[in-house]
């Protein structure tokens, strides 16, 4: 930043530090929302359910605050260079957080369906692709946390794999509708829950793209993306 005195400069630091700590503490709220809806799916919970469902509205509430404060940043410092980077990359990680958390309570309201009807020996069949979305969001995360380029080139370049293990798991739950067709509903939620996790993929992969941007300056969107595939 240029022309700003030393006490400028502290004043600026520490409010992106501030707009930084709710990113992480966002981001904390919405892999904890996420993890009990998985575990409300597997576990056949109705109040890990409820409990990934309420965690919503405070993900939507931090969300408006880092707009806000991402704004008033703006607006007070007029940063440039480096230093605006880090507040946009801020600000969008704030809406691909959000969309995380829309996930995950997607996600809890399809296991609450299936928890009202016997069990289906077929959940495990979302449970790689479980594994590689949190691993996704997690490392995406990391690599904005430490401005770790080359960490988040890597979660972008793991997309595919996660679209790649949507269609299998579509192929096989389709394949099952046929032969049960008592079980339809319950396959479609499954698949349903399929896609929410193949989704979170792709915000852990913008997550990923903005923490390039802010560590490098480069836009690397739409840079060798798949196009997810229709059910």
């Amino acid at each position: 930043m240029l022309g700003e005195s030393k006490h400028t400069l502290a004043s600026f630091e520490q409010a992106l530090e501030n707009l930084r700590a709710n990113v992480m503490m966002m981001a904390g709220q919405a892999q904890r929302s996420l993890e009990r809806a998985l575990r409300g799916l597997h576990d056949r919970s109705e109040e890990l359910c409820a409990l990934a469902i309420a965690d919503d509205e405070e993900i939507d509430q931090l969300e408006k605050q880092i707009d806000k404060d991402g704004i008033e940043i703006l607006l007070r410092f007029q940063p440039v260079a480096s230093d605006l980077r880090r507040v946009i990359a801020a600000m969008k990680l704030g809406s691909n957080l959000e969309r995380i958390g829309d996930q995950a309570t997607n996600i809890a309201r399809g296991a609450r369906q299936l928890n009202r009807h016997p069990a289906l020996p077929e959940v495990l069949l979302i449970l790689p692709m479980q594994k590689h979305a949190l691993a996704m969001f997690h490392d995406s995360m990391d690599a904005y946390s430490r401005e770790d380029e080359e960490v988040a080139r890597a979660v972008v370049s793991r997309d595919d794999a996660l679209d790649e293990m949507n269609r299998e798991v579509s192929r096989r739950l389709t394949e099952q509708m046929a032969r049960d067709r008592e079980q339809l509903r319950g396959y479609l939620n499954l698949m349903f829950i399929a896609r929410h996790l193949e989704r979170i993929g792709d915000h852990a992969a913008n997550i990923a793209e903005d923490a390039v941007y802010a560590a490098a300056a480069e836009d690397i969107r739409h840079q060798q993306r798949a196009t997810p595939a229709p059910f």
